[in-house]
Order: C-alpha cells, then sequence, then structure tokens
C-alpha cells in the first residue's frame, strides 16, 4: 500500500482503509499487471497444488495464477469493489471454478476452522508494524505440512518520498519471525531483488520474502 504522490499523514493513514480501497477499485482502469507476483511463482512452482488462500489479493493475478496451476484457490481482500474486480477477471480467465471470494480484513483475520496447503500475501502493508500481527493471525489458517508465503517491500532509501506511517508499514522479512507459531520451520527469510520500471524509470526493489512450513 504505497503511493508516489505527497500526502499528509492523516491522508496516508486513510490509505490503509477499505473505502480508500473500494474508492480506487470503484473505475473502470486497471491498477496492477495482472501478473502473478515474482516470488510466488518462485516459490510456488515446485509445490504440489491443493488449496490455497490468497490474502489482500487485489484485482486477483496471484489467484488466477495459482488456479491456472493447478490450486483451489479463494482469494481474500478488504475491499467488495476489489474482490469484484477479481472474479470478474477470474471468469475472463476461465478459472471461476476454482477461485471463491471472502470479504475479510487481515488485520482482523480469523480462520475459524479454515486451514489451507498454501496461505499468501503480497504487499499487504498495515501500519505501525501490523504485519506480525497479521502473520500471526495467518499462520493459524495453514494445514499441517503447508506453507505459508508473506512478500512484502523492505524499508529501503528509494522510499523516502513517503509519509512515515508509510515507511514504517515496511518491513524486513525477519521482523515477522515473532508472529510465527513455534509449529512453523522457516525455510526462507531473504531480501530479494528486483528490477521495475515506472514512469519510463528503472528500479531496482527489495522483497522481503518468508517463507514458513507447518509441522
Amino acid at each position: 500500500m504505497t503511493g508516489h504522490d505527497q500526502v499528509s499523514e492523516e491522508e496516508a493513514a486513510a490509505r490503509f482503509e477499505p473505502p480508500s480501497w473500494d474508492k480506487r477499485y470503484c473505475g473502470e482502469e486497471q491498477i496492477w499487471s495482472g501478473n502473478p507476483n515474482v516470488q510466488l511463482v518462485a516459490e510456488v512452482s515446485g509445490l504440489s497444488p491443493g488449496t490455497a488462500l490468497d490474502v489482500g489479493c487485489g484485482e486477483g493475478g496471484d489467484v488466477i495464477w495459482l488456479a491456472r496451476q493447478g490450486w483451489r484457490v479463494t482469494g481474500a481482500d478488504f475491499s467488495a469493489n476489489g474482490l469484484a474486480r477479481a472474479a470478474r477477471h477470474a471468469e475472463e480467465a476461465g478459472v471461476a471454478d476454482h477461485t471463491d471470494w471472502w470479504q475479510v480484513d487481515a488485520r482482523t483475520f480469523a480462520a475459524e476452522g479454515r486451514s489451507y496447503d498454501l496461505v499468501t500475501s503480497h504487499f499487504l502493508h498495515p501500519p505501525d508494524g501490523g504485519m506480525v500481527e497479521v502473520t500471526r493471525r495467518l499462520s493459524q489458517a495453514v494445514a499441517a505440512g503447508g506453507h505459508l508465503l508473506i512478500v512484502g517491500h523492505a524499508p529501503s532509501e528509494m522510499f523516502t518520498h513517503l509519509t512515515a506511517t508509510h515507511r514504517n508499514a515496511m518491513f524486513h522479512p525477519e521482523d515477522l519471525l515473532p508472529g510465527l507459531p513455534d509449529s512453523f520451520e522457516v525455510l526462507v527469510t531473504e531480501q530479494r531483488l528486483r528490477t521495475v520500471t515506472r514512469d519510463g524509470k528503472t528500479l531496482d526493489i527489495l522483497d522481503s520474502t518468508l517463507l514458513a512450513q507447518r509441522h
């Protein structure tokens, strides 16, 4: 949840709430590329398909990719408009019968008996270090033998133009370890370099990547 324009701290805080994202998703313009996130492809391609939960699924790019790999996927997001877009994109991609949708805020997420072979979240950045608590909550939805994959922006000088609220929401992968129960084995804690082009400029971005497996 980052932006490139100058905003006040109050405006920045509002961007972490559902109304802001519902407004962002209410138009016709597609926000994201629709391509799967790089670290998802890197870590999941070698896994046997099963059930998956993608939290903060946005327009559904990762959900669609997982479904195409043979996973039965639930896309979860706190934006109703985002979920509507994702469902439409899944229909257009021909994978609607492999997908389900769940409107839920990751900050108050509760598994409530649901479990998945893969729980994944990409670039979800609740404020004030809240991703540690989100990690704890998401871990509860991982089935025995299943995997938890969390990827986000690492703090970097390239983000100095953002508000403190946005910068403080970023994390290093090891920052999330206190949120993992003892029943998990940590497989990956890495900052991975990813090259992107934005506004005609080539940028190197670090992806904080945490992969863990439940015993």
